[in-house]
């Protein structure tokens, strides 16, 4: 089974952002981040378990997301995407990061398990650090789609 580790944060909200993702899948290990200049925490958690799992090469892949983002998790486990699917996103926010999600999101066999934030989870932890380094760090890429969903 691989194991994607996620976490997103923002230096105000909206504000700069990063995401910081660990996988795992037995002796392997792999680390991602990424900063943006102007985006949500709620944008930068769901972007976190999207890359994770864009970065799988199998199809079909076992895959258990940690998060400690109660709005993805609750988002996905209760269901709720796909009531907002079925009524187009009407009035919801991230809607382009949700279509993106749910793309690679049925490529997959995944399932969801919650951490609580900052309580000392060694690969949570990791998440974190990197996606504050990647919110702190020079060269910001623009985040389109919180920017175009900004200006409506």
């Amino acid at each position: 089974m691989i194991n994607i580790y996620t976490d997103g944060s923002s230096r105000g909200n909206p504000g700069p952002g990063g995401y910081g993702v660990v996988l795992t899948f037995k002796q392997h290990r792999k680390e991602l981040s990424e900063g943006f200049r102007r985006t949500t925490n709620n944008r930068m958690e769901l972007l976190a378990a999207i890359v994770g799992l864009e970065t799988l090469k199998e199809p079909e892949s076992v895959v258990t997301i940690h998060s400690d983002s109660k709005y993805v998790v609750d988002s996905v486990e209760k269901g709720w995407i796909w009531d907002w699917e079925k009524k187009n996103f009407k009035d919801k926010k991230n809607e382009d990061l949700w279509r993106r999600f749910i793309y690679i999101y049925k490529k997959h066999k995944v399932k969801f398990i919650w951490l609580k934030g900052h309580a000392g989870h060694p690969e949570n932890e990791r998440c974190d650090q990197l996606a504050v380094a990647a919110a702190m760090s020079s060269g910001l890429k623009a985040d389109f789609g919180y920017e175009s969903e900004e200006r409506v």
